[in-house]
C-alpha cells in the first residue's frame, strides 16, 4: 500500500508513438489536505476511491489505498467533491518491466503534460526515454490535488 513515484514534465508528444492505450479520466476530491487526500476517479467505464497519505521527504513514497467501486456511485460522489475537477487524457507507454503513465491536461489544466512511473523501490533503475524533461517528483504544485485547487492556468 505505498506508492513509489516519479514524475517528469513531458517535452514533446513523441510518446503517443509508442502509447499502447489511452483513456479519458476525470476526478474530483473529496478531501485536499495534504496529509490525506481522497480521490474520486471516472477511468474510462471505471470508477475508484482514493486515500493517499503524505509523502516522504522527497515526495517518492506515501500510502495509498485504492478501491473499485460502481460508476454510479463515483458520478453520485462527484456533486460532492470540493471545487476544482481535474480532467486529463492518460496515455499508457510499456517500457522495460514498467509502465509509464503520461497525462495530458484539459480544462483549467491545459497545456501541462506530466509522466509518471511506478516502481518498486526508490533506488529502481528505469530507462529514462528523450521526452522526458524536468523531473518534479515531491513538487506538490504538480499533485493533482493541488492542482484542483490551483491549476496551470494560474501559474
Amino acid at each position: 500500500m505505498i506508492e513509489i513515484e516519479r514524475k517528469f514534465l513531458v517535452t514533446s508528444d513523441a510518446f503517443k508513438n509508442e502509447a499502447q492505450k489511452n483513456y479519458r479520466i476525470v476526478q474530483g476530491f473529496l478531501n485536499t489536505d495534504p496529509e490525506r487526500t481522497v480521490r474520486v476517479r471516472i477511468k474510462g467505464d471505471q470508477a475508484f476511491l482514493t486515500v493517499k497519505g503524505m509523502g516522504n521527504t522527497t515526495g517518492t513514497s506515501r500510502f495509498e489505498w485504492e478501491k473499485e467501486i460502481e460508476l454510479a456511485d463515483a458520478e453520485k460522489l462527484m456533486p460532492l467533491c470540493e471545487k476544482g475537477v481535474i480532467e486529463k487524457v492518460r496515455y499508457e507507454i510499456k517500457s522495460g518491466n514498467h509502465i509509464i503513465e503520461v497525462d495530458i491536461f484539459s480544462g483549467e489544466n491545459n497545456g501541462l503534460i506530466i509522466a509518471e512511473i511506478e516502481l518498486n523501490d526508490e533506488n529502481e533503475s528505469f530507462f529514462i526515454p528523450n521526452w522526458f524533461g524536468e523531473e518534479v517528483t515531491g513538487d506538490s504544485k504538480y499533485y493533482n490535488s493541488q492542482l484542483s485547487q490551483k491549476p496551470f492556468i494560474l501559474w
